[in-house]
């Protein structure tokens, strides 16, 4: 959707102490700097105990939805680079929460499964998130969260 030129810019609702970033308030990328900020903040709070980032955790959760997945994969379904996901996949992997395996059926592919700690673990970090969630969503009504994410995944999709 195009604005023509005579449609004002909205302006975002006044927040305390936006007096002093002027017309960035307005500016849609800044709120979602913002937020990110925060959602990481509360997360890093929530896991410091079990010492995991937030791609650490996801990784996890996905290898535990699908066993032996290939090490590919889970970078493809991260929406991550490859070196990216094998340092994430090292640090699991020498902290006793994954293994690798040769695919039985493609021999250029690496599988990753949970360890017993790793299960351990997951399930202590599933349990940070359910309180990092519920301080989330405690912002919205169920059906703005729905929105939200729909909104959210129109900007990663």
């Amino acid at each position: 959707m195009t604005r023509s030129k005579e449609d004002p810019v909205p302006t975002a609702p006044h927040v305390e102490g936006d007096e002093d970033i002027g017309e960035i308030r307005n500016i849609v990328g800044f709120h979602i700097r913002l937020a990110h900020g925060a959602v990481y903040r509360h997360f890093t709070e929530t896991f410091s105990e079990l010492g995991l980032t937030q791609k650490q955790v996801s990784v996890l959760w996905l290898v535990e939805d699908h066993p032996d997945v290939a090490q590919t994969d889970v970078a493809q379904r991260m929406r991550m680079d490859r070196a990216t996901t094998m340092a994430i996949v090292n640090r699991l992997e020498a902290r006793g929460y994954l293994v690798r395996g040769k695919s039985p059926t493609d021999a250029r592919k690496q599988t990753l499964n949970l360890t017993p700690s790793g299960r351990e673990t997951l399930v202590t970090a599933k349990e940070a998130i359910v309180e990092h969630e519920r301080w989330l969503k405690s912002r919205f009504t169920d059906r703005e969260v729905e929105m939200l994410i729909e909104m959210l995944t129109r900007i990663h999709e």
